[in-house]
C-alpha cells in the first residue's frame, strides 16, 4: 500500500491561564483541565508537554512534564482531528508514548486517512532494558539518536501498537495487502531476503472472513520472547515467536522510516521521561 505523507494543521485550545500562585489542590485541577483541553494531535502533537509546562512555570516548585506520565491521570486522550480516543494505559501496565496516523494517497490526487496508532510500552521495562546507557540523557540530547531508536527496536522490550480504523471502506484484503509490502520491505532490510515464510505466517493471520469496519481495533504486540500477539477487536488471530519479525513490526511505527515521523520523536520523548521518572 503505497503512502505519501503530507503535513498537517491542527489547532491547538489553549487552556486558562491559572493564578500565579496556588495550592496543590489546584493544581492538580489545572493538569486535568489542561489534559480535556489539549488535543493528542495538534500540528507537533507533544501530548501535554508544552500545557503543563506553561501552567507551572510560574512556580519552581511544582513539577514540569519531565516527571509526569501520560498515564498519570488515567483519562483516555483524545485525537483532535478524528475524535476517537485512545486510552492512556493497556493490560495494566502499557503506558501510551504517542499517536500518529497511517493516510495514503490514491492515485495521487487524494489522501485518506486509514487508520490510527497508539504505541505503548511499560515504563519498568524500558528503565531495566534502557536506563543504565541512557538514563543521564535528556529527550532533547536523544532527539535523532539513532542508537536509541536501534535499542528500542533490538531490546526484549514489551510494546504494543493499537492501530484504530478510520477508513470505512477498508478491508482485511487490503489490509494483508499493506502488510505484505511494508513489513516485507522490512523482514528483507533486516533478515535478508529469505524470509517469505516468515512474511506469510503473519500476513495469513488476516483472514478473508474477518470484518474491520471502521472503529474496529487491531493489537501488534511484542511480548517477552519477541513474540508477535496479534488480537482484533479483542479476539487473537495468532501468534509468533520471532525478533526479527517483531523488529519489523515496531519499525513501521518507531523506525527511522516510520509512517508518522512526528509521532516517532513523540514515542521516544516520552519514553526517555519515563527513564528519568
Amino acid at each position: 500500500m503505497a503512502s505519501l505523507r503530507f503535513p498537517f494543521v491542527f489547532s491547538r485550545p489553549q487552556p486558562p491561564k491559572p493564578p500565579r500562585h496556588f495550592s496543590k489542590i489546584a493544581a492538580a485541577a489545572a493538569t486535568a483541565a489542561a489534559f480535556a483541553a489539549v488535543s493528542s494531535n495538534d500540528r507537533h502533537r507533544l501530548f501535554l508537554q508544552n500545557a503543563l509546562n506553561s501552567i507551572f512555570s510560574s512556580d519552581n516548585s511544582l513539577p514540569l512534564w519531565g516527571s509526569l506520565s501520560l498515564a498519570d491521570s488515567g483519562a483516555p486522550v483524545v485525537e483532535s482531528k478524528t475524535g476517537s480516543s485512545f486510552p492512556s494505559v493497556l493490560e495494566a501496565s502499557q503506558k501510551l508514548c504517542g499517536i500518529g496516523l497511517r493516510r495514503k494517497c490514491i492515485l495521487g490526487l487524494k489522501n485518506i486517512d486509514v487508520y490510527e496508532f497508539g504505541v505503548y510500552a511499560d515504563d519498568k521495562d524500558i528503565k531495566r532494558c534502557l536506563s543504565e546507557k541512557y538514563g543521564r540523557f535528556s529527550a532533547s540530547q536523544l532527539k535523532g539518536n539513532k542508537e536509541f531508536t536501534e535499542d528500542l527496536l533490538e531490546n526484549d522490550i514489551p510494546m504494543t501498537v493499537r492501530l484504530q480504523i478510520v477508513y470505512s471502506k477498508l478491508s482485511i484484503n487490503s489490509v494483508r495487502s499493506a502488510f505484505e509490502e511494508s513489513v516485507g520491505i522490512r523482514l528483507q532490510k533486516y533478515g535478508g531476503s529469505d524470509n517469505k515464510e516468515l512474511l506469510h505466517r503473519f500476513t495469513s493471520q488476516f483472514k478473508d472472513e474477518i470484518k474491520i469496519p471502521r472503529g474496529s481495533v487491531i493489537h501488534l504486540t511484542r511480548e517477552k520472547g519477541h513474540v508477535l500477539r496479534t488480537t482484533i477487536d479483542g479476539q487473537e488471530v495468532g501468534s509468533i515467536q520471532s525478533k526479527l519479525l517483531c523488529r519489523s513490526i515496531l519499525d513501521l511505527y518507531v523506525g527511522e522510516d516510520s509512517f508518522d515521523k512526528q509521532a516517532k520523536e513523540d514515542i521516544k520523548f516520552n519514553m526517555v521521561s519515563y527513564l528519568q521518572s
